[in-house]
């Protein structure tokens, strides 16, 4: 599985967002190669990291880069489902983070491992909010990376399930494109949804109009990616 610019993003806006709190448990949904949980480590050193990949390529590879890591005895591997996952486990989590399929009915690859990864079919929305829901602690922080066109659609999933967006980041390329990414932030609480909390919105892009990445690109991966250093 291919790690891409807007992943690489999500992980640093994540970072930036959950620096100044304590976290001690953090759990990453679909971990694929392990990126999220490895830029969490790195900005968490006492955190607990669980990583859960059903795809069993992918968990292999993730297992192995989390083992060449400075961070390895942080970083705990699970490769089954998050449903499985969420029926066998007692902790809850501080954070939990996901970059989860999205495609819904998109025309899907031969490889079945990649279909596994990007195609919602695989684990629909609406199962992974509830699990996400059980292993959340009060108080805590869920972090999504969706399509511009579904971040409507998660948003309503989370409300239906206790969970109030309280920031929201749209993603574009260029200032002439069209966002492309919504990153989500949302709290677990118990504020009635009647009176819902008022979300902070705003954009991110990630190249300049000369094609280079912008200071507000490079603020957040500086630590990340190494020609930014």
């Amino acid at each position: 599985m291919k790690v891409c610019t807007d992943a690489c993003l999500f992980g640093g806006w994540v970072v930036q967002s959950e620096k100044d709190r304590t976290v001690e448990n953090i759990l990453d949904i679909g971990t694929g190669t392990g990126l999220l949980s490895l830029m969490m480590a790195q900005s968490n050193p006492t955190a607990n990291i669980t990583a859960v990949e059903i795809e069993s390529l992918a968990a292999q590879e993730a297992q192995r880069n989390f083992e060449i890591s400075p961070w390895k005895l942080q970083l705990k591997m699970v490769p089954i489902s998050i449903q499985q996952f969420s029926t066998d486990s007692n902790e809850v989590f501080d954070t939990i983070i996901t970059n989860p399929p999205f495609y819904e009915d998109d025309l899907k690859s031969p490889d079945q491992n990649k279909n596994k990864a990007a195609h919602s079919t695989e684990l629909p929305w609406a199962i992974l909010i509830e699990n996400v829901n059980n292993l959340l602690a009060e108080e805590g922080h869920f972090y999504v990376l969706t399509p511009t066109l579904r971040a409507y659609t998660m948003q309503k999933l989370c409300e239906k399930n206790g969970l109030q967006l309280i920031e929201e980041v749209l993603v574009q390329n260029t200032n002439k494109n069209l966002p492309i990414r919504a990153m989500q932030k949302f709290i677990k609480t118990n504020i009635n949804s009647s009176s819902p909390l008022i979300a902070k919105r705003s954009k991110i892009t990630i190249k300049d109009t000369d094609n280079n990445y912008t200071e507000s690109f490079q603020e957040l991966l500086r630590e990340y990616y190494l020609h930014l250093i």
